[in-house]
């Protein structure tokens, strides 16, 4: 994995950042690299995440899925960090582009009616997440599931495996059915558990090459160096802290690749969650290229300086030649390649950005196989915590999201709290067409 970042250079971007920027960040890095290395190594909280490529055990996911390997179809139940990294690997490594692998994480009753009304349920394996066993759309969206098996005369004992923590309503349900049950990893928050069971069962079911994502990530560990000249990365965090703080509150993440449409998700999550604090934190914006040069790149280049643009890429593609064509308007396309195509429009994106003075960065992996995926989500995890080392923010923690999750339980248990008055007391002011 490589990292361009010669285009957020103040001789080119504004907002930018000069060598001697980026020597003064080294030094910062070093220090964080330190904190990061010995969490790594001691398992704390939140750091112990850059150890599951070691702590992971395959053998243990694939022995727990081996019941239900025939299915034609995986449906996870879980939200968040419990659904994005595994779309996100299914995504990029099945051979149908994931699309058997299907994700129930919103309460939206018509889309799970009409999730369930498609699907052989007696081919399709359940795969249920959630660490506390109480998250409350997973947890409806489970039962709703588990009645649509049974109302089918399916045996959803048969097909679900669970991931989960040690306690809970659905570790005790996974022991009353004697269900395949995996651990969701102590000391991990689920938006950085992607390389555990949490995002691994759904690929292992599907038969990716799951080892290989565990690879890719150890190399990414083990590629960590105190300098962010010598680590990919580093140099990203580094320069996307040092960029927010000189007004890039946004980050357009924007693969070259339609199997990592899902990572930009993943990403999203992982930046927002982890980053949005104390009043800071760059909001992710996602993109693909390069369908959304045709929709987005008109902000991007022309809009307000407040953006940090992140293109991603594998550098090795399939071949797919482009067909000769009589017509002269598209002569200049005769003898060349998709892929050649892609990585064309790639760097038309990254100059047009240049010209224009808006920062961008270029992300590259080797290919899009199983190694180079997990390598960038690591390097991306790794990233996300020297941005919070260098922010001086808890990283790991999301007392927003808990503050909403404890307001709707007790909206939906009837409490009276400081949360459902907030509710109560919205402020309206209502405009209709009557």
């Amino acid at each position: 994995m490589n990292v361009d970042i010669g285009n957020v250079l103040a001789t080119v971007a504004e907002p930018g950042l000069t060598r001697d920027d980026l020597d003064e960040l080294d030094e910062r890095v070093a220090t964080a690299h330190e904190r990061i290395d010995r969490g790594r190594t001691e398992g704390d909280f939140g750091y112990a995440s850059l150890a599951l490529p070691e702590r992971t055990d395959p053998a243990a996911i694939r022995a727990a899925v081996e019941p239900v390997a025939d299915a034609e179809t995986v449906l996870t139940v879980g939200i968040g960090g419990s659904a994005l990294g595994a779309r996100t690997i299914t995504s990029a490594l099945a051979d149908d582009g994931g699309e058997r692998h299907v994700v129930l994480d919103n309460v939206d009753p018509d889309h799970v009616e009409r999730v369930l009304a498609d699907l052989s349920l007696s081919d399709t394996a359940i795969n249920v997440v959630s660490k506390s066993g109480t998250t409350a759309e997973t947890l409806s969206n489970f039962l709703v599931v588990r009645e649509a098996f049974v109302d089918a005369g399916v045996d959803w004992t048969e097909r679900t495996v669970v991931t989960t923590g040690e306690a809970g309503p659905l570790a005790e349900l996974a022991t009353e059915h004697d269900l395949p049950t995996l651990a969701v990893p102590d000391g991990v928050p689920g938006r950085f558990a992607a390389l555990s069971a949490v995002g691994l069962v759904p690929a292992a079911i599907l038969d990716c090459d799951i080892e290989g994502v565990l690879a890719g990530g150890a190399s990414a560990v083990d590629s960590l160096a105190p300098s962010l000249y010598d680590c990919p990365a580093y140099a990203y965090g580094a320069v996307a802290y040092a960029l927010e703080e000189r007004g890039a509150s946004i980050n357009a993440v924007m693969p070259y690749a339609e199997r990592l449409e899902a990572f930009a998700e993943w990403f999203a999550q992982l930046w927002a969650e982890s980053l949005g604090k104390d009043g800071r934190g760059q909001t992710p914006a996602r993109a693909l290229g390069a369908t959304d040069q045709h929709s987005q790149l008109q902000l991007y280049r022309a809009g307000r300086r407040d953006k940090l643009v992140t293109l991603v890429r594998p550098r090795e593609r399939p071949a797919v030649a482009v067909p000769p064509t009589e017509a002269d308007a598209l002569a200049h396309l005769a003898g060349t390649d998709l892929g050649e195509l892609l990585d064309t429009e790639l760097r038309a994106t990254e100059a047009s950005l240049a010209a224009a003075g808006q920062p961008n960065v270029r992300l590259e992996i080797d290919r899009l196989d199983a190694e180079g995926l997990g390598e960038l989500l690591v390097a991306m995890e790794t990233a996300c915590i020297l941005v919070g080392e260098l922010a001086d923010i808890e990283t790991f923690t999301q007392p927003a999201v808990e503050w909403s999750k404890q307001a709707a339980r007790d909206s939906l248990e009837g409490e009276e709290t400081e949360r459902t008055a907030a509710i109560a007391n919205k402020t309206e002011l209502v405009v209709d067409d009557e």
